[in-house]
Formats: structure tokens, sequence, C-alpha cells
């Protein structure tokens, strides 16, 4: 067998080295990059106290809003449209070419109304004939103009309009939007 000197051991040992680590370096990229099929979680119990709850992308809240502004538009009615989340927390707001200052909070205001009773503002605005102190709430606003958005009997989301001359006219537009969910 032939002696090798302390330098070529070295030098053998350490290009050994490189080999396996670019191996083994190649192996885990192959394996990232092709990832295995995940294995199936066995059915377990939800934990207590949690709850489960259906939201509205903000993608279907941007496809309601623009249909709520289109129908206003078609009408010739300068408003602000308004999408908020089961929480009242805004998703989404549009203010109209022309629409007035006082349009964009009003809208937002509706919907959380909206949202918050599950019902549309126009059949709320009867409840303050036997509870006057609803409207001091704060952030609720009891004028027609918004339309709840339901997934399973429950209130996930609302539009709120506001705008036209009317409440009524700003419901109509109100509810092009939540229509346009379905399509």
């Amino acid at each position: 067998m032939k002696n090798f000197t302390a330098k070529t051991r070295i030098a053998t040992v350490v290009g050994g080295l490189a080999v396996i680590g670019a191996a083994t370096t190649g192996a885990l990229a192959a394996n990232a990059a092709t990832p295995a099929a995940p294995a199936a979680a066995p059915a377990q119990a939800a934990p207590k106290g949690l709850v489960q709850t259906t939201h509205l992308s903000i993608a279907a809240a941007q496809k309601a809003a623009q249909a709520a502004l289109n129908a206003a538009e078609k009408a010739g009615q300068k408003v602000s449209v308004a999408v908020v989340d089961r929480d009242g927390n805004t998703i989404v707001t549009l203010r109209g070419d022309g629409a007035g200052p006082q349009s964009y909070s009003s809208a937002e205001e509706k919907a959380f109304t909206a949202v918050a009773w599950n019902a549309k503002t126009s059949e709320l605005t009867g409840r303050l004939q036997q509870a006057p102190t609803l409207k001091d709430i704060k952030g609720t606003l009891f004028l027609a103009g918004a339309v709840p958005v339901d997934a399973n009997n429950a209130p996930i989301a609302a539009v709120g309009v506001a705008g036209a001359p009317s409440g009524a006219q700003d419901e109509t537009f109100a509810q092009a939007g939540v229509d346009a969910l379905g399509k």
C-alpha cells in the first residue's frame, strides 16, 4: 500500500466530505421540490370553546361593492358603498365620483347597523318606535340603505349605501350588491 502525506490525506478527506455534502444537499433539495402527500390527519374533536365562522372574502366584498356602485351610477346617483364583515369591520369602501362627504361614513354606519341586527336598515327604523335609545349606540345609523349578507341563516357581512336622495334608493343599490354575490 502506498503511503500518503498528511497533506494528501487531508485533501482526500475534505474532498470526500464535499462529495457527501453535495449529495446530501441535492437529495434534500429534490425532496423539498417534490412535497410528499400530506398524511391524513386523525379526526379530532374540536377544542371546547372553539367557534367557527364564515367570512366574506375581499374579492367577494369588492364584487358586491362594485355591483352596488354600478347600480347607483346606472340610476344617475352619486353614492358611497361600504361592505363590512360580521364584526362590523370595514372590508372595502368605494366612494363614487361626486358622492357627498357625509356618504362615506354613513354607508359604513348603515352596513354596521344591518350586520349587527341581521336586518335591512329600512326594517330597523321601525324598531326605534319601541326602543328610541337604539340610535344612541355608537357607530349605528338607523336609516334605510343597508342589507345584510347571510350564510347558513347567520349574518356574515353587510352592504351599506349612502348618498342617493332616498334611503329606499340606497337600499335598492345595496341589494344589487348582495345579489351580485349569488352570481
